[in-house]
């Protein structure tokens, strides 16, 4: 991850003088998308201001057509073509700059035909039509990259000042008025264009900083994880088994040479509990290791890892299909089962069989760990005794219900995990 945003801010470059500044592009952007981003101009179609360009542009046609229409609209045939140019601006501009039309080659064309109407409305009528033509030129300011808006608002300024200096008085002072006025309008939108891409450029870098440094945070943390469960699995893990391995080499020898029947119970309880506590140390391994948080899928794995370490018997059992489990529900279910397991180790004796049952359902998992047939011998381990209301709380926190107690010839306990959709 932090990878791909390090290489997404580092093939930004420089912004090209007279340009427009690139956006950033997300890794899960095609090359349509981004040249499709790129064509919607300067402001974009899920900017704020660009969702009031629309309206506040069709309102100041419906004001040009208010001030026509008190000024008097021309008779006959010029006052229906005023009526149909000033629909027609209206339509093209709310058009031209709707945010749902993104790309130059139609609100171009749209944009051009506005300012035509307006100068056609001040050519045959009286009032302010010229402000249609101002409209288009804003619009090709913010929403048409520069070079593509200043070839398209040419044909536009040109028309207003054919109409504003054929009979004006002094038509080289009117023209350079148009010229002026148009220019200003122009630059003024297209600076404002600018700046909206830059303070957006700005907040993608931001964002895109942001997540590289958290990305790197997590980074780091994996790597100290990973340092701490390797230094766990020399130190203790490897101690742990090979003091199991000499325990077990010892509990043969004395049998062997007919040692007394307490001694040898003993021994074989010291091997039990290295057993547990490398299968504990296993489990904060799992922990530590980011990435490796076992689930239902695990359990398999575990019930062989217990089974052949410690020489319990242990079936597993699954019916129906599994469903999906909400977050941290699969951990849980694991670590109950393990738990479960634990205790038939240190309390069920000798001769114990464990069954683990997983009944799926669409709603959710039914789990049940029963162990029968232990003699209790050598079953006085020693035993913090909050295994089962860790289990407990760990449960209710994923909004599942766990019962545990004493069977006829065992003990049982009984989880259900609802599933995803059922919480």
């Amino acid at each position: 991850m932090a990878g791909v945003a390090v290489k997404a801010i580092d093939t930004e470059g420089p912004v090209p003088a007279g340009g427009l500044a690139l956006r950033p592009e997300t890794s899960g952007q095609t090359a349509g998308d981004v040249t499709a981003a790129r064509l919607q101009g300067p402001v974009r179609a899920g900017d704020d201001f660009g969702r009031w360009l629309a309206p506040i542009a069709v309102i100041t046609i419906f004001a040009v057509g208010a001030g026509i229409l008190s000024a008097g609209l021309p008779p006959g045939v010029a006052g229906a073509g005023s009526l149909a140019m000033l629909g027609l601006a209206a339509g093209l501009s709310g058009a031209a700059l709707s945010p749902r039309i993104r790309y130059p080659r139609l609100t171009v064309p749209a944009l051009v035909g506005v300012g035509l109407c307006g100068a056609g409305l001040d050519w045959q009528a009286d009032g302010p039509g010229f402000i249609a033509s101002y409209v288009s030129l804003v619009g090709l300011g913010l929403r048409a990259p520069r070079r593509i808006a200043i070839l398209a608002g040419i044909p536009v300024v040109t028309a207003i000042c054919v109409e504003e200096t054929y009979e004006s008085a002094n038509p080289a002072s009117t023209l350079l008025a148009v010229i002026a006025a148009s220019g200003l309008l122009f630059m003024m939108a297209a600076f404002a264009a600018v700046s909206l891409d830059r303070r957006q450029h700005a907040e993608a870098l931001l964002a895109q900083e942001e997540a590289t440094s958290q990305a790197r945070q997590a980074a780091a943390a994996l790597a100290e994880r990973s340092r701490l469960a390797r230094d766990l699995h020399d130190v203790l893990a490897h101690n742990l088994s090979a003091l199991a391995v000499q325990l077990e080499a010892i509990r043969l020898m004395v049998i062997t040479k007919g040692a007394g029947e307490n001694i040898v119970n003993q021994i074989t309880a010291a091997r039990k509990l290295a057993c547990i506590g490398l299968l504990e140390s296993r489990r904060v391994l799992l922990l530590l290791r980011e990435g490796e948080t076992p689930d239902a899928a695990s359990l398999p794995a575990l019930v062989s890892e217990i089974s052949a370490l410690l020489g319990i018997p242990v079936a597993l059992q699954p019916h129906g299909v599994p469903c999906p489990l909400g977050p941290g529900a699969g951990a849980a279910l694991y670590r109950v089962v393990q738990e479960g397991l634990t205790n038939v180790v240190k309390h069920a004796g000798r001769g114990a069989e464990v069954t683990v049952r997983l009944a799926w359902a669409p709603d959710g998992v039914q789990v049940s760990v029963t162990d029968r047939g232990g003699d209790g011998v050598d079953s006085g381990l020693p035993s913090s005794g909050s295994g089962l209301s860790g289990m407990v709380e760990r449960v209710s926190l994923i909004g599942g219900h766990l019962q545990a107690g004493p069977t006829g010839d065992g003990f049982a306990v009984h989880l259900w995990i609802p599933s995803a959709q059922a919480r």
